[in-house]
Parts: C-alpha cells; structure tokens; sequence
C-alpha cells in the first residue's frame, strides 16, 4: 500500500493475470478514494487484504507471481 487507509474494493481475484499499471485496490485516504495500481505484470498469487481493512504504508495487499 502506498498510503495508510481503509480497503474500500479489491478489483482482482486470486487467477487473474494483471498487467502493470491496471487498478487492483481501492483505498480511502483522508476522505479520498485513491486507485492503487499494480506496479508489475503478473498473476494474482495470493489477496493479503480484505474489503474494509485498515492498511497501513507499506502493507503488501496483493502478491503477484
């Protein structure tokens, strides 16, 4: 997670193969929904996060392989 916020969606499932730069999370932030973006190309290994969880900068939300 690039901010600390509240897991509003997650916009993937664990078999989707997601490119770089396409929304995978949505979180709110000081009252702003910001999309968060995958950073690479890859298959969604395993979702670490869940809607309505509170993340905190730097948490891993999504693994990729």
């Amino acid at each position: 997670a690039p901010i600390a916020g509240k897991v509003l969606d997650i916009k993937v499932n664990v078999g989707d193969q997601v490119n770089k730069g396409q929304t995978v999370a949505i979180i709110e932030a000081m009252k702003l929904e910001n999309e968060i973006q995958s950073q690479f190309d890859g298959k969604v290994v395993e979702i670490k996060a869940t809607k309505g969880a509170q993340v905190n900068n730097k948490d891993v939300l999504i693994v990729l392989g």
